[in-house]
């Protein structure tokens, strides 16, 4: 039996499906079984300064920031990426309202229509002392964004000093934030 090109033309597709359907089934496992965790991606931008940018506001909410603006605070910010059709994001935001009580809070509007982030933050009272607009997401891209919900933490002068992929709420600055302010 000889090894024809179609053969190896048809073999290969199949032989690479069946790759990815075994590693495909090993994370939905490891899932499962508490294992594997996707928030658990460690951002490579901890530990570093802020990108540069410059970014809009939303309606009736301000003219937006740049990364000069946040450098220059003299106090640590926690910079929160969001979306109106985001549903963890809708359940973070009276954690982000409680949490703005212990330090300021300036929002991102991820891929998002601004007159839809505008009337999603201003429902029930923005958590947000600054709020900007990346329409198009490149901004996150810079900060290392994977998905919705993400915040960082950063310093004065524009150092990232911690990241969540989750909802906030006030444990997680309890157990994960607030150690770190203590620290600056």
């Amino acid at each position: 039996m000889s090894v024809t090109r179609r053969g190896i033309l048809t073999a290969v597709p199949i032989i690479g499906a069946g790759v990815l359907g075994v590693g495909f089934w090993r994370m939905l496992s490891d899932m499962r079984s508490g294992a594997f965790d996707p928030r658990a991606i460690k951002n490579p931008n901890v530990g570093k300064p802020i990108p540069s940018f410059a970014m809009p506001g939303l309606p009736g909410l301000g003219d937006g920031f740049t990364d000069a603006e946040l450098k220059a605070q003299h106090r640590p910010v926690l910079v929160n990426f969001f979306a109106s059709w985001c549903i963890p994001c809708v359940a973070e935001m009276p954690g982000l309202r409680a949490i703005s009580r212990n330090m300021p809070i300036w929002g991102i509007a991820y891929e998002d229509k601004p007159e839809n982030a505008s009337a999603f933050i201003q429902r029930d009272g923005s958590p947000y002392a600054r709020v900007a607009s990346d329409r198009h997401g490149r901004v996150a891209i810079d900060w290392g964004v994977t998905g919705v919900p993400e915040s960082f933490l950063v310093a004065p002068g524009g150092r990232i000093i911690w990241h969540g992929s989750a909802a906030l709420d006030p444990q997680i600055y309890e157990a994960e934030i607030r150690p770190r302010l203590a620290g600056l």
